[in-house]
């Protein structure tokens, strides 16, 4: 995680009112989260910011734009595409499980996911981390399914059904 980013979660748990170390709180004061958000306006690209508390949304603002081009501004509810940030939280969270014990990187990818075609049943999740697999990248594969990026929220159905057609070959 860049420096920035983590100053920007400190800043922001500090401006929920969560002194350090705690991670539930009652309470939410937007004047203070719109002070840590300060910096993001008419002119930058954005944020949003969702907070909860015991299950339940106590905060929902954003920041900024989402589309300078066409002066669109970020809402609550804007899709933010997150595309490869994620990947990088996602091997992480993998590897820290199997540190844990509670998977192997050589185990095939299908003991996780049984739906994936039988074609993979080689493919290992060293593999899908090292970018190895031969599967197709998701954005090409939505844009096949004619759901290009940005234009539609591919529910967890959506890609499991995409990835089930995948076989490392291409095909």
């Amino acid at each position: 995680m860049s420096k920035h980013i983590l100053a920007t979660v400190i800043a922001l748990l500090m401006a929920a009112g969560l002194p350090a170390g705690q991670t539930t709180a009652t309470a939410v004061d937007p004047a203070k989260v719109d002070a840590v958000f300060a910096r993001w306006s008419s002119t930058t690209p954005g944020c949003a910011v969702g907070v909860g508390v015991g299950g339940r949304s106590v905060l929902q603002k954003a920041y900024g734009m989402a589309d300078l081009e066409h002066d669109v501004p970020n809402k609550p509810d804007t899709i933010f595409e997150a595309g490869s940030v994620s990947k990088q939280f996602t091997a992480a969270a993998v590897l820290l499980l199997a540190r844990d014990g509670k998977l192997s990187l050589d185990d095939p990818i299908r003991k996780y996911i049984p739906e994936l075609h039988q074609a993979t049943a080689a493919v290992t999740i060293r593999q899908m981390l090292n970018h190895t697999a031969g599967l197709r990248d998701w954005g090409y594969l939505v844009a096949v399914a004619g759901a290009p990026r940005g234009g539609h929220v591919n529910t967890h159905a959506d890609v499991l059904d995409m990835l089930s057609c995948q076989r490392p070959d291409g095909t």
